[in-house]
């Protein structure tokens, strides 16, 4: 009799466990607060601009905090239980145009305003992820290109591939994160650098 009770209680708790797996909640991140550095703050554009939504490909069109291993280069995998609050183009944007508001006289604006204005710029980003070199070491790494339009001529006035890395603090998620976030203010710091000394060039010859 007590044996055959001991079997019931194990097949209880046993029963207990069947149902259906909680869920975990992924930890959620951004960028960080806002960076401003002298290049950003000085009001070095002086003309209106357009500032595009930053594209990036399909794999880097989701939430999804992308890493991969040197010694397998060609799989990208993400974390299962971080993700960032939006996709990696979209905090980018957000950036970009904060950043350059900071940086113009002339206005900045996206092209769900639909307003002219007189330069517009494009950011593709080609790559958002964290690459471990080994199991306990790894950086973040972003690659971009920028295009520069003169909005009136339909000209291009510039064109750049820029790519920033910044080693990562921890090998996991929240190291990834950080890394990431510093080759972000990295790259649109110099954004805003090229597209100001591009439109001054063109400024100049045009007087």
């Amino acid at each position: 009799m007590k044996n055959l009770l001991m079997m019931l209680f194990v097949a209880v708790l046993a029963g207990c466990s069947l149902g259906p797996a909680v869920k975990k909640t992924p930890v959620t991140y951004d960028l960080g607060a806002p960076h401003i550095n002298d290049a950003a703050s000085s009001k070095t554009i002086n003309v209106s601009l357009l500032v595009h939504n930053v594209t990036a490909p399909f794999w880097l069109d989701t939430p999804a905090i992308v890493y991969r291993f040197k010694q397998d280069a060609g799989r990208q995998q993400s974390y299962a239980d971080s993700q960032w609050v939006a996709s990696p183009a979209a905090l980018l944007t957000q950036r970009l145009r904060d950043r350059f508001t900071q940086a113009s006289t002339g206005g900045v604006v996206g092209a769900a305003d639909g307003v002219r204005a007189d330069y517009t710029l494009r950011v593709e980003l080609e790559d958002f992820a964290q690459a471990f070199d080994q199991a306990d070491a790894s950086h973040g790494i972003i690659m971009a290109r920028a295009s520069l339009v003169n909005a009136t001529q339909r000209m291009l006035i510039a064109q750049k591939d820029f790519t920033f890395e910044h080693a990562s603090a921890t090998p996991n998620a929240e190291g990834g994160v950080q890394a990431l976030a510093e080759a972000s203010d990295d790259l649109i710091d110099a954004i805003v650098t090229w597209t100001a000394a591009n439109i001054a060039t063109v400024s100049k010859q045009g007087k």
